[in-house]
């Protein structure tokens, strides 16, 4: 089929690709002539493993564009994958969503169905359906549907390819038909429904993942008090099927372009229509305060970071990505600035993006080891294989005073036991020299 995607970034772009990879011939549409440009020479605006080897391979089926007007001329099929960033309120900003529906209704020439896998706010496909129709070509008729993603930055292509279900929400059959051909190759189970439940069935799922997360650090914290271990008590609870172990990694809080903008959504548009959603309010103070978790346990070993040199180990939210949205590491470094401390960070992929923010206030380092020469205290944000792969004996040969703080459980206990290193974790006891 003929297909147009509005927008390149993580969900528009994957999108694009792997339907690309289905046979499909596609067209991605973005405004920013640099990601354009780049996109044109095979190389991918954004870090994901597996992306650009499939825009290769499929180069012949994929077009690349700034010119909206000839990519929705003629496409049988537009999905909308533009960003949906949140406002100052908490609410999700539909501008560009809006933005890119105007652009199609002015620019289609032929009947095609029109689908939303940007995620919006219960409701939103109904506006962008009475948007189109006020401006679309007499003779046109444009459909709209809802599809929401359920990728994660990292795994993107995977969970693209292999989906755990396809959502497709509509309000009419031949909508429904079109997006069923579209999806002809994908193994994965597909739910109808309507739009409204499926736009709730995004914010649902990731607002639920969110909540898992912030509850399992909950209980972290209590562990670390009542002497408790949380590994293995999230072992514990996973053998149960109707808990699952997924998401139950205790550590210093999620970050990213999804949960912490999906579940503010959800909860303003909760309080917008007189409701009150106390898990998903819970959820979010729970992780704002886990991420001052490593400097709270910092504070232990020293008054003040005044004079110090902090090695820091992953800046990104996650491993796998570049993406420095709400990451934990930008809350807490510049605490550290503020205290005077030197700052000597390593990071595989994030380091080009953390310029942006810190172009010579830390130094970066070419490896782990590097950032703990002569450290007196060392902060893991992020369980990069490399920082994963580090022994006792990186720490203690290589640092002024090996006191190592890890937000995401690197190491087993064990390893670090009688090591010289005093290891200091997420809801498991600290191991003294």
């Amino acid at each position: 089929m003929k297909i147009a995607v509005a927008g390149t970034g993580y969900v528009g772009l994957v999108t694009g690709v792997c339907l690309a990879e289905h046979g499909h011939q596609v067209t991605c549409v973005d405004i920013d002539e640099q990601k354009i440009a780049k996109m044109q020479q095979g190389l991918s605006p954004i870090y994901e493993p597996g992306l650009e080897e499939l825009m290769h391979k499929n180069r012949d089926r994929l077009v690349f564009t700034t010119d909206f007007s000839s990519a929705y001329a003629d496409a049988e099929v537009i999905f909308i994958g533009v960003g949906t960033p949140e406002k100052k309120d908490g609410s999700a900003n539909l501008r560009y969503v809006y933005q890119a529906a105007e652009q199609i209704a002015e620019s289609a020439m032929r009947d095609c169905v029109v689908v939303v896998k940007s995620t919006v706010p219960i409701g939103t496909n109904e506006k962008v359906e009475e948007l189109i129709k006020r401006k679309a070509r007499p003779g046109v008729r444009l459909s709209v549907a809802s599809n929401p993603e359920f990728l994660a930055q990292g795994t993107a292509v995977r969970d693209t390819l292999h989906a755990s279900r396809i959502v497709i929400g509509t309000e009419d059959e031949e909508a429904r038909e079109v997006l069923r051909r579209v999806y002809e190759g994908f193994d994965a189970p597909v739910l109808l429904t309507n739009r409204r439940s499926a736009e709730m069935i995004k914010y649902a799922s990731n607002d639920f993942l969110a909540l898992k997360i912030s509850y399992i650090n909950e209980i972290a914290n209590l562990c670390e008090i009542v002497g408790a271990d949380v590994e293995d008590v999230a072992k514990g609870m996973g053998y149960d099927s109707r808990i699952g172990s997924k998401f139950l990694q205790a550590g210093i809080g999620y970050g990213g372009s999804c949960f912490p903008k999906d579940t503010k959504a959800l909860n303003w548009l909760a309080s917008f229509n007189d409701n009150e959603l106390k898990t998903i309010k819970a959820t979010i103070e729970v992780n704002e305060n886990q991420k001052f978790k490593l400097i709270k346990k910092a504070r232990r070993y020293y008054d003040d970071f005044r004079g110090l040199t902090v090695a820091v180990l992953g800046l990104t939210f996650k491993p796998g990505t570049d993406d420095l949205r709400e990451a934990p590491s930008l809350v807490s470094i510049p605490i550290l600035l503020d205290d005077e401390a030197r700052v000597r960070a390593w990071d595989p992929v994030g380091e080009e993006n953390y310029r942006q923010y810190y172009p010579t206030q830390i130094e970066y380092c070419r490896s782990p080891q590097e950032a703990l020469m002569q450290a007196d205290l060392c902060l893991i944000f992020t369980e990069w294989p490399q920082i994963k792969a580090l022994t006792p004996a990186d720490f203690r040969d290589n640092m002024r005073r090996p006191i190592v703080i890890d937000g995401r459980n690197c190491y087993p206990l064990a390893a670090m036991e009688g090591q010289g290193v005093i290891y200091d974790s997420i809801g498991r006891r600290t191991i003294v020299e």
